[in-house]
């Protein structure tokens, strides 16, 4: 697992050239309830990248984990304090300059993880990629390990499927797992079913709306460890998966 900030230039060269496939991790600065911290989603996309980047290294393919994007849209948690929001303009425009810098440096193959699920943030990361979308020998094919995707969501257990995971059960598993130290107590926090992906379709536009008073949805008080560990399998595992299905010809020494 190789990652872009921890290199020099000159061990840099080696990966940006054809045969490499570079992750881009992509999460948010904002509220996660009174026991994550602000960069729960930067954790989490972060540690799946590296999770995906062994993975395929063990399977012969050269990676390379870029630095994590930390800041999105997330109008979601609008009133609680910590949170820092782009316009959507802004991570368009944002995620267009680094994709034409990594074509122009010679990235020909990009995953783009995204563990910030608010809907416009997945929106704006979705029509970032339309014009890297296809594949050619000359330029960057980009992908989106899209977790809000039903065939991936489906993979991912009941309460991420339910919408009402922001700092759940689901979200405290994985950052226990990436990074323990950072979780703050969470054994007593009741249980908050908000039903939100309803509530979204009805036109709620925050978690305060929605019900959610503490900047949670869902069951923390369920998360463990080994959950978070069981579940960056599976992510890392889908990241793989679609790797393979788009780019087969990088696997083709791969028995």
């Amino acid at each position: 697992m190789t990652e872009l900030a921890k290199l020099t230039s000159p061990e840099a060269q080696a990966y940006f050239r054809a045969g490499t496939i570079a992750l881009l991790p992509c999460g948010a600065t904002e509220p996660h309830g009174p026991h994550l911290p602000l960069d729960t989603d930067v954790t989490i996309a972060q540690h799946q990248a590296r999770v995906a980047s062994s993975r395929l290294e063990s399977l012969g393919v050269r990676t390379l984990v870029l630095p994590a994007l930390s800041y999105g849209i997330t109008n979601y948690t609008h009133g609680f304090k910590g949170r820092i929001s782009l316009r959507a303009g802004s991570l368009f425009a944002l995620l267009e300059d680094i994709l034409s810098a990594l074509d122009y440096e010679g990235i020909r193959h990009l995953v783009l993880l995204n563990a910030h699920l608010e809907p416009d943030n997945v929106r704006v990361l979705r029509n970032a990629l339309l014009d890297w979308s296809e594949p050619g020998k000359d330029r960057l094919h980009a992908i989106f390990a899209d977790v809000t995707r039903r065939k991936l969501a489906a993979e991912l257990g009941s309460e991420f499927q339910s919408g009402d995971c922001h700092a759940g059960s689901y979200e405290t598993s994985l950052v226990l797992a990436a990074d323990p130290a950072a979780v703050r107590p969470h054994a007593g926090l009741p249980a908050v079913r908000i039903d939100l992906m309803q509530k979204m379709q009805q036109g709620v536009k925050t978690f305060q709306e929605a019900g959610a008073d503490q900047a949670y949805c869902g069951e923390p008080a369920r998360s463990s460890r080994e959950e978070g560990e069981r579940l960056y399998e599976i992510l890392g595992s889908q990241v793989v998966r679609l790797a393979r299905e788009n780019w087969p010809l990088l696997f083709q020494s791969v028995s």
